[in-house]
């Protein structure tokens, strides 16, 4: 016989359920909650009540990243969809703050070290993605162009023996097939694959050629992002998208007129490192523009502005 009915043990659960939901929502240092504990509010993600839910996903949340493994595990041992779907949308969104967070720190600390701020960019897609892998791989680059670098030769010549090692033996190419993709972004896959877009060619061109003690720096024409080499006697631009070919200002001249725009000092000029983050993360948002990805475009845009001064800088 029968002493109680389905109906009578949902009804049980529902007020455990209930009842963890108003302990947890009590609870005021959540950071100081156990394994269990955070087992046990993540039992709670199901919930049919969608007030209770959502607070439960706020509490959640408000633990950070060091969450994640919890969380990691949890979805591992559950056979709910439901629930799988919720915690992996609750680690993406943690990521995403970490993502944000990092690069606020980044910028405030004056953006110095431009790898990391592609390294923090590739983490949206790649969060384990290693930043000390990133620094051997560019190391190795720049220790593989250095065997061949010769000091005394003039500056020209210079980038023409970085662009002979670089798009000869190394092998690095514009990703002309895939022009928009995203990865073309992520500076870690562009590593790998050795094509890009020109901006992430052109950080990694930089990159090498900082470490050979040349001043080479970003600009940022309209439609193509160049690296110019200015030092206090020369200055030229590098078309690194063009395998390195070498141009002048009356080429930049040239180029802005056919554009029918007004020329601009940052058209000829250096730019920052955090002025190149922002470029990639607005190349980021056309690519997802392309693949009609609305959630990706909203959070990228996220980021975007998370960098942006707060005085309307857009």
């Amino acid at each position: 016989m029968h002493f109680f009915s389905a109906e009578s043990r949902k009804l049980n659960v529902y007020i455990k359920k209930l009842f963890l939901f108003i302990h947890w929502l009590l609870n005021e240092d959540l950071r100081k909650m156990n394994q269990n504990e955070i087992k046990a509010l993540i039992s709670l993600l199901d919930d049919e009540d969608h007030e209770v839910s959502q607070h439960v996903e706020g509490k959640i949340l408000s633990l950070g990243g060091n969450v994640i493994p919890f969380l990691e595990t949890e979805w591992g041992e559950s056979f709910n969809p439901i629930v799988q779907r919720k915690i992996e949308e609750l680690i993406h969104e943690l990521q995403l703050s970490i993502m944000i967070d990092r690069l606020q720190a980044w910028k405030n600390g004056g953006g110095l070290d431009l790898l990391e701020g592609l390294w923090i960019i590739a983490t949206y897609h790649y969060p384990d993605l290693s930043m000390e892998k990133l620094k051997t791989t560019v190391e190795q680059l720049y220790y593989d162009i250095w065997i061949q670098f010769q000091e005394v030769m003039n500056p020209v010549d210079q980038i023409k023996r970085i662009n002979s090692i670089f798009f000869g033996v190394m092998n690095f190419a514009a990703n002309t097939k895939n022009f928009h993709s995203p990865s073309n972004s992520m500076i870690n896959v562009v590593l790998e694959s050795k094509r890009g877009n020109p901006i992430t060619l052109c950080v990694i061109y930089l990159l090498i050629a900082r470490k050979l003690g040349m001043p080479v720096y970003g600009v940022n024409l309209p439609n193509l992002f160049v690296l110019t080499y200015k030092s206090e006697k020369t200055q030229f631009y590098i078309n690194v998208f063009n395998r390195g070919i070498i141009f002048s200002k009356t080429d930049i001249d040239h180029y802005i007129a056919q554009l029918n725009i007004k020329p601009k000092d940052i058209f000829y000029q250096p730019c920052t490192n955090l002025e190149i983050v922002q470029r990639v993360l607005r190349n980021l948002i056309l690519s997802y523009e392309k693949t009609s990805e609305q959630d990706k475009i909203r959070e990228i845009e996220k980021i975007l502005k998370s960098t942006l001064d707060d005085m309307g800088e857009n």
